[in-house]
């Protein structure tokens, strides 16, 4: 049986639209909880879906700096779109956790940890970049002498369902970050969703002996190579409509050295620091611990939650704020995300996905803010300041 499944990964597949249900239907018969892209407030988010018809068929995403619509396609795709507000960090790593629970029981304690984690999360519809983005925070929780234990369950039990991207956004940028359009590695199945000619299939490549255990039973038979091409062609058709660009090359060395740059000044001038952009920011980790208990003495918490480099309390010591500045904080979270994160986990903390381009409010691009670096760098190589006032 595990050889025939085996024989199986990397095999191309075809399943028409009419069958695709059935890949709900085995989730759900295998006790995961199914997340995929639902239309809700007029945006294209992550939630709970039951069925085919919960995913966004017929819709797409109109997306440019500070701004975010969605509007009918005029046919019946399921993925015809970008990305939305929400990425998969949401769900493995929640914007409020509860870390444990203590309970005075006589003259000791029982202590409860993890009570939150739930039934195992299957995702539908992930794209190249958000598994990048996956993967990016897989190094920060899971490598390394300390070990995330709630985030390593949730991933640990969870199946993947990538998408191939149809269709860029207008703040897309994965080409330049290497993690897009095409889906690569870290999929149970991903899909390449073909809409032409009066046909509506899918071809399914399997990534992992799970991914193959569920398509085995389903209504399916091999992809032509003609499907196949035509895949090939839907991702470099994506790959050209990219709606923006970053050059990457020297681009760690260059912000680490243009730590004074009055570009900074330039964009704090816009920058509420609201933190929208670490919020829908696939990477981003960030958060703080919050400390409870009840009025009779009886029960305690211990809760993290998401916080920002934007928030002053963040950067606060003892002696006073490190960044007191919107010019500071920017600038850290710019030069982290894109220059001091490959120092720490060996890669960008970037994937070109566009969202802080789209949800920031006030329209700051991040690629148009490294862009001016580059066209303008500074005259010297000064190292950062340092003290209370090193963000000034």
């Amino acid at each position: 049986m595990n050889q025939d499944l085996t024989r199986m990964l990397g095999a191309k597949l075809a399943i028409g639209r009419e069958d695709l249900p059935e890949i709900f239907d085995a989730l759900a018969n295998r006790g995961y909880q199914v997340i995929g892209p639902t239309v809700r407030d007029g945006a294209i988010i992550y939630d709970t879906v039951a069925c085919l018809e919960d995913l966004p068929v017929g819709w797409t995403d109109r997306q440019d700096a500070g701004h975010y619509r969605i509007e009918p396609r005029g046919d019946a795709a399921l993925f015809g779109y970008a990305v939305g507000p929400h990425s998969w960090k949401r769900f493995l790593h929640p914007p409020i956790e509860l870390l444990w629970r203590a309970n005075r029981e006589g003259d000791g304690l029982s202590i409860v940890e993890n009570e939150e984690i739930g039934r195992p999360l299957a995702f539908i519809g992930v794209r190249a970049c958000e598994l990048r983005a996956i993967a990016i925070q897989d190094r920060v929780f899971l490598a390394g002498q300390y070990v995330d234990k709630s985030y390593r369950i949730r991933r640990d039990h969870a199946f993947i369902v990538a998408v191939n991207c149809s269709q860029a956004g207008g703040t897309c940028f994965c080409v330049s970050m290497d993690a897009g359009p095409s889906v690569e590695a870290g999929f149970d199945l991903a899909l390449t969703e073909l809409l032409e000619e009066g046909r509506h299939l899918f071809v399914v490549e399997v990534g992992s002996i799970a991914g193959a255990d569920l398509v085995r039973d389903l209504p399916r038979r091999p992809a032509t190579e003609a499907e196949i091409a035509d895949a090939e062609r839907v991702i470099a058709r994506t790959r050209d409509q990219m709606g923006r660009t970053l050059e990457t090359n020297g681009l760690k060395e260059l912000l680490q050295a243009n730590q004074s740059h009055p570009r900074w000044d330039e964009v704090a001038e816009r920058c509420l620091t609201c933190g929208n952009c670490t919020n829908v920011c696939p990477t981003c980790f960030c958060t703080t611990i919050d400390d409870t208990t009840d009025l009779s003495g009886t029960t305690a918490a211990r809760v993290r939650r998401w916080d920002s480099c934007f928030t002053l309390d963040f950067s606060y010591i003892n002696g006073g704020n490190v960044r007191n500045s919107a010019r500071s904080r920017y600038r850290q979270w710019v030069t982290h995300k894109l220059a001091h994160w490959i120092d720490q986990f060996g890669s960008s903390g970037c994937v070109g996905c566009g969202r802080c381009i789209t949800w920031c409010p006030v329209g700051i691009d991040i690629t148009e803010e490294a862009a001016a670096i580059r066209a303008a760098p500074g005259p010297s190589l000064e190292p950062p300041r340092r003290g209370v006032d090193a963000g000034a």
